[in-house]
């Protein structure tokens, strides 16, 4: 077996783990600086647009052009007393983007720029998007992601409990704020590229929230039955026992993205892939990040505020002690400790059950000389 391996099957049997929940406060104040600072950058440069949203031209130059984007985008403001966005494509042609031109306004600029490129006006393909077509694109985009929100909010009510539904809506918007402020901040161009790639991540990152979800649904099941866990030690282990599978789902899913952004959209020039690219490579990170350290974790805040797992927590932490103060360190955590609990019980156990095999063989085992 792998080490990777090894260490995930270690990680299920709770051998060893990460304490997640235990520093939670620092997970949410990092979560909390990040999404502060989207915001201030939303806030501050807001998003840039593109045509489809705000309406205008673009116009494609045959292959090989000879001028510079640079020049390009100086030439096409000259023309049109707009900001231009000029983009160099895997072909060598210029895609020149003009927001808030109409088709008169975009029949000069296309001749404009023929004489400044010294092409014919013929070559330069020129596209007209109306305003009220982005305008219906970005209401159907509203629309969606509330009627997803709305949807993933029952159904988790309905297969979990509501503060597992609370919980998850909490790590949804964590990354649906992130994304939308990476954006702002890096300045690329939002596209209905880009609003696909949006709702695409919201479900891979419900996807990983719902694994941990269901075995802490399943761990947890006559909890406070038994004294050897609290609610957050369970929400612990779920986490720890999936961490490895969640790794590996998310670095799978990154590797081709990483492809789309970094080599087709850099190196290759393909700068339109960035816009479904860029949202999908930080929603996937920032939504592995927020299932594992804001999603659980929340919800054994929101369960322990709970009189039923005030009293168990209370009984844990005062049988541990005891067991402490008689030097019992077996008794900090682990199964053998807890022998005399119920065997209904035995659900709410995550990890090794280290059951004393060696007491019982020693039962059977004849004892002394031979008569």
């Amino acid at each position: 077996m792998s080490k990777l391996g090894d260490l995930g099957a270690r990680l299920h049997r709770g051998e060893v783990g990460y304490d997640f929940v235990k520093n939670r406060k620092i997970w949410y104040g990092l979560s909390i600086l990040i999404t502060i600072t989207a915001i201030v950058g939303l806030a501050v440069r807001g998003l840039n647009m593109g045509i489809e949203f705000q309406g205008g031209a673009v116009f494609t130059t045959p292959k090989n052009t000879s001028v510079s984007v640079s020049q390009a985008e100086r030439y096409a403001e000259e023309s049109s007393g707009h900001d231009a966005i000029v983009q160099k494509l895997g072909d060598g042609s210029l895609r020149i983007q003009v927001a808030g031109i109409d088709t008169d306004a975009a029949n000069k600029i296309k001749n404009t720029l023929a004489d400044d490129i010294k092409i014919d006006a013929e070559q330069i393909n020129a596209e007209l998007v109306g305003p009220s077509w982005g305008e219906q694109i970005a209401n159907k985009a509203w629309q969606g992601l509330g009627i997803f929100m709305v949807l993933v909010v029952i159904y988790l009510a309905i297969a979990f409990e509501w503060r597992m539904a609370l919980a998850a809506f909490v790590a949804l918007i964590h990354d649906i704020t992130i994304t939308v402020g990476i954006y702002a901040l890096v300045g690329f161009e939002v596209t209905p590229g880009t609003v696909i790639g949006l709702l695409t991540i919201l479900g891979y990152s419900l996807y990983d929230t719902v694994v941990v979800f269901d075995s802490l649904k399943e761990q947890t099941k006559g909890l406070t039955k038994q004294t050897r866990w609290t609610y957050s030690d369970v929400a612990n282990r779920s986490i720890n026992s999936t961490l490895v599978r969640s790794i590996n789902t998310t670095v799978v899913a990154l590797l081709p993205v990483a492809g789309l952004l970094f080599i087709g959209g850099g190196v290759l020039g393909a700068g339109m892939l960035n816009d479904i690219s860029l949202s999908l490579f930080v929603g996937l990170a920032a939504g592995a990040y927020s299932s594992i350290f804001i999603a659980t974790p929340l919800v054994a805040d929101l369960k322990e505020r709970e009189p039923a797992m005030k009293a168990l927590k209370k009984r844990v932490l005062a049988k541990r002690a005891h067991s402490a103060a008689r030097g019992d360190t077996e008794a900090q955590g682990g199964d053998e400790a807890y022998g005399d609990e119920p065997e209904d019980a035995a659900p709410a156990v995550v990890g090794p059950r280290n059951q004393p095999a060696s007491r019982t063989r020693g039962r059977g085992r004849p004892s002394g000389k031979r008569r």
